[in-house]
């Protein structure tokens, strides 16, 4: 049982193919491109709308040279919602559930942007190992407690977003094989059951959704602490 719970978050292999490749570039051309004409489409239009509305929420804090990480910022966003989601139809695999793909990400970008700190304010980014006004006893303190929580962020993004997605996808998985249990058992609590497994659908796209918009704000704060 303790198996067949997980194997929905194995990495699928078709004739030592990794699918995993095919989940995350295929997508990719599911998106609108951009058109020519004056008027545009309305998948296109509602896509330029929620990338400007979000961009400008996630850059609203940050001063003018962070703006030259909107176009990563905004393509890493786009990217996590539509690995999220997209996870939540059937017969899918969702690349965001595996924890070394999401700590690949946010170790690289986090990586890059106290490289980016250290080079262009480095006084200014090793302000923020020693909070302003701190004891001078607890000074050595300080600093190492900063420097763990510093070291940390990147692990938290990846197992904030692998755990939630994880979560999920097995509360559903749970629900689901006991609505299909007791379906002729007793069909009255499985309509019940249904009821309660499809507003667990919507919950779990909105948190697919939330926890791509809260991986992105958050390395757009750490961004703003380096430039």
């Amino acid at each position: 049982m303790t198996l067949s719970l997980f194997d929905q978050f194995l990495s699928p292999v078709v004739c030592w193919i990794p699918l995993v490749a095919i989940a995350i570039a295929l997508p990719w051309i599911l998106f609108p491109s951009p058109t020519t004409r004056w008027v545009n489409n309305r998948s296109l239009t509602s896509q330029n709308w929620f990338l400007s509305q979000a961009t400008s929420q996630i850059f609203l804090p940050i001063n003018l040279p962070g703006h030259k990480w909107a176009l990563l910022l905004s393509s890493l966003l786009i990217f996590l919602v539509t690995m999220n989601t997209a996870g939540l139809l059937p017969y899918t695999f969702t690349p965001t559930s595996q924890l070394s793909i999401n700590m690949g990400l946010a170790g690289a970008l986090w990586m890059g942007v106290v490289i980016l700190g250290m080079r262009t304010q480095p006084t200014h980014s090793l302000g923020h190992l020693l909070p302003e006004g701190a004891p001078a006893l607890l000074t050595p303190v300080l600093v190492i407690i900063e420097t763990i929580s510093l070291f940390i962020r990147p692990i938290a993004l990846g197992v904030r977003l692998t755990a939630n997605l994880t979560a999920g996808h097995l509360l559903i998985q749970l629900t689901s094989a006991a609505t299909l249990a007791m379906l002729t058992i007793m069909p009255l609590t499985a309509i019940f059951t249904g009821i309660l497994l499809f507003l667990l659908a919507l919950l779990e796209a909105a948190v697919a959704l939330i926890q791509a918009y809260v991986f992105v704000l958050l390395l757009s704060l750490y961004l703003q602490e380096n430039v």
